[in-house]
């Protein structure tokens, strides 16, 4: 019974915002304002949760680029956005679409909405460093 109870035991606190309480932080991109959800201060730096939202639209292609995390999660909740990979794979999202993309995935943001609203997750929470690079051919 107590090996049951030893690995059911919680490796965290439980994270609670909202829009009002999700202060406004620094990110990676001057064209978004990002709120952090508290999620990897209670995950005990596992993983990242914030919202991004664009403060004018992309303007310009990011350009190509990698994460430099195990993985990346986005689920659009207002707006939409181009994606498109090293493979030549391109993606539009729109509000409700999700995508995860590996860290160490070549891709390049070529366009998005005016009102692009993004939730993002990535692990692990203190690794996410943007790397502009040439895709791999």
């Amino acid at each position: 019974m107590s090996d049951t109870k030893e690995a059911m035991a919680p490796k965290g606190k439980i994270a609670y915002a909202t829009t009002e309480t999700a202060p406004v932080v620094q990110g990676r991109r001057a064209f978004f304002t990002y709120r952090d959800l508290g999620v990897a201060e209670a995950s005990g730096g596992m993983m990242k949760a914030q919202v991004h939202q664009t403060r004018k639209g992309l303007g310009e292609q990011t350009g190509w680029h990698y994460h430099t995390c195990d993985g990346q999660f986005i689920y659009i909740l207002k707006g939409w956005v181009d994606l498109e990979f090293e493979t030549g794979e391109k993606l539009h999202l729109e509000e409700g679409h999700s995508c995860y993309i590996p860290g160490g995935v070549v891709h390049n943001e070529t366009d998005m909405s005016q009102d692009y609203e993004v939730l993002e997750i990535h692990l692990p929470a203190d690794r996410m460093g943007t790397v502009p690079c040439e895709p791999r051919k």
